[in-house]
């Protein structure tokens, strides 16, 4: 069932709390996030004016973040913007068993449509996952405005939303999901990932692709089997 999340960013409502949701992000610290693989939080990320943000500089780490939690079947909203030109994405039910967080989960992308080359090809637009599912239609907001992100992941079927809308659906496993994943860049290859996309539960990350990217009220509502 569909609630109404708080107007307050980084914060939940009585209805929320009691529906479940809890904050990934609290506005002020990156409690509760490292870095891929790593105890510490790369340098290119930070807390800015209640926003996660990631803007790389020079002779600072860089690198994606993961939450410390696991999760199997949840329901996760967030907000994004981003800056002209830029590229990000948010990775789920991601393991460390490999040198890249992309390389286990799939990835919800974030992406200026209208100025990233990625934006011409739909598998690699806003809101697909990526180079597997294209999203049914482009409902990003102009760069430097928020847009809502939400993915629903109950069992084996999978929803992308963005901006209230859901732009795709799959179901783990299913032939039309095998079908797409054999024409991607995640059928088995050098990278070993025989594996990509199966497993029930993992770590939400979010990825530094070089752009300057921000990200706010990240909640999450764990499903009881698979279910809501």
């Amino acid at each position: 069932t569909s609630i109404a999340h708080a107007e307050k960013p980084n914060s939940l409502t009585k209805e929320e709390q009691k529906a479940g949701w809890c904050l990934l992000f609290d506005g002020k610290s990156m409690d509760g996030w490292r870095g891929y693989r790593s105890k510490t939080v790369p340098e290119s990320w930070r807390v800015e004016d209640g926003s996660l943000l990631s803007r790389r500089e020079q002779g600072k780490s860089t690198g994606d973040i993961i939450t410390i939690g696991q999760f199997a079947d949840f329901e996760l909203v967030l907000e994004w913007k981003m800056t002209r030109g830029s590229n990000s994405g948010i990775i789920y039910r991601a393991t460390e068993q490999h040198d890249q967080v992309w390389q286990s989960g799939p990835e919800y992308q974030i992406l200026d449509n209208k100025a990233h080359l990625d934006g011409l090809n739909t598998l690699a637009s806003a809101g697909a996952c990526y180079a597997v599912f294209a999203p049914v239609k482009d409902v990003t907001r102009p760069v430097g405005q928020w847009n809502q992100t939400r993915v629903v992941a109950a069992g084996r079927h999978v929803e992308h939303w963005m901006n209230g809308e859901r732009l795709l659906e799959y179901n783990v496993g299913s032939n039309r999901w095998k079908a797409h994943v054999k024409t991607s860049k995640f059928f088995p290859t050098a990278y070993g990932q025989s594996n990509w996309g199966l497993a029930e539960k993992g770590h939400i990350g979010l990825q530094d692709y070089g752009g300057a990217i921000e990200f706010r009220s990240i909640k999450i509502r764990p499903l009881p089997d698979g279910g809501n």
